[in-house]
């Protein structure tokens, strides 16, 4: 039975037009401990502190650790929800699966997790693009050295109360296309989310940056395949070369984290029926040369944090490819598949 051991000093909040993403943190956390011996202890919401690890800790020295991330809204009537928590309980188990740790009941944690968002209500901000951001986590706490599996593990979940990704509208980024490093490779763990994956990211986009470029437009292989945007799924908007219109996304091939923004882009898109909607390997050749040739409608990343962020341009190979945003609307920084999205999953 899930056990609670709520704070008797609670904190102030933050004004939610301060908020900062992943920089407040809420009153308390959930915590589950497993052994191999014993399984899985009581779950426990509890006031939100540091953990108490020791230094030879798996976690520490192989990296033994992955994450999830997602939002509860507060809707127009002041009721908290959830969007598609399943998802992402379905994709932790995939994460702690690669990583031999133990799976665990999702409905229950999912049950949990509303029991300490009910705890912690008063985190949830109040107002469109306003939410409080769910972080559930992975991690061997076994304190011996040597790569194995790992006999005990920590399940825990913290919250962030956190504001829209533009608080002042949409911001259109700039790309950066990294030919020498790669963000994931075949049979390797693209499609799981854990922290080694992002780690790694960090140099090539401060690279970017220096260049003077916001992300990284992350490829594989000769031809500089798409993968991801940063740390979104990327999906393509134009003409393709038989003169279609059509949405792409690269595949799920085992190299792209399936986002469950991404699966709610392809549902809602599909659901339009104005233009075909693909899953399928596309490389920047391919881009460069629509651009040129005035076929690329729109590029937008999709993820929890930002929903959806438009690309305004690409650098590849030495160029700039500009990447159209609204035409009708000069002045606008998202074009309109990637706008009518947003306000679409906002509304729901």
């Amino acid at each position: 039975a899930l056990q609670k051991s709520l704070t008797t000093t609670p904190k102030a909040l933050v004004a939610k037009e301060k908020l900062v993403f992943g920089h407040t943190f809420s009153d308390h956390m959930l915590t589950v401990e497993w052994t191999a011996k014993g399984g899985w202890a009581a779950p426990q919401i509890k006031e939100y502190g540091p953990l108490s690890l020791d230094p030879s800790c798996s976690v520490f020295h192989y990296a033994f650790e992955c994450f999830e991330g997602l939002k509860a809204y507060r809707d127009a009537q002041g009721k908290v929800r959830l969007f598609r928590p399943d998802m992402n309980m379905e994709r932790m188990n995939h994460s702690v699966e690669r990583l031999y740790l133990p799976k665990f009941d999702g409905a229950q944690l999912i049950e949990c997790i509303k029991e300490l968002v009910r705890t912690d209500e008063r985190w949830v901000p109040e107002g469109r693009g306003y939410s409080l951001y769910i972080r559930p986590t992975a991690i061997a706490t076994e304190n011996t050295l040597g790569v194995h599996r790992a006999n005990s593990a920590l399940l825990y979940v913290i919250t962030s109360p956190c504001g829209p990704y533009f608080p002042t509208g949409f911001k259109a980024v700039s790309l950066y296309c990294d030919e020498t490093n790669v963000r994931a490779w075949p049979g390797g763990v693209g499609n799981r989310k854990m922290g080694a994956n992002y780690a790694a990211s960090v140099g090539p986009q401060v690279a970017a940056e220096k260049k003077g470029y916001q992300q990284v437009l992350w490829t594989i292989g000769e031809d500089h395949e798409l993968m991801e945007v940063g740390t979104m799924n990327l999906f393509v908007h134009w003409r393709n070369e038989a003169g279609e219109e059509e949405l792409v996304t690269p595949p799920l091939d085992g190299t792209i984290l399936p986002g469950v923004t991404r699966d709610s882009v392809l549902e809602l898109t599909r659901g339009w029926g104005e233009f075909k909607v693909s899953e399928r390997k596309i490389n920047m050749k391919q881009i460069a040369r629509a651009s040129d040739e005035g076929r690329l409608l729109e590029i937008f990343g999709a993820g929890t944090a930002c929903v959806v962020t438009p690309v305004n341009r690409i650098h590849f190979k030495g160029k700039d490819y500009a990447v159209p945003l609204d035409p009708a609307h000069p002045e606008s920084q998202a074009g309109p598949v990637a706008g009518r999205i947003y306000k679409t999953l906002m509304d729901i």
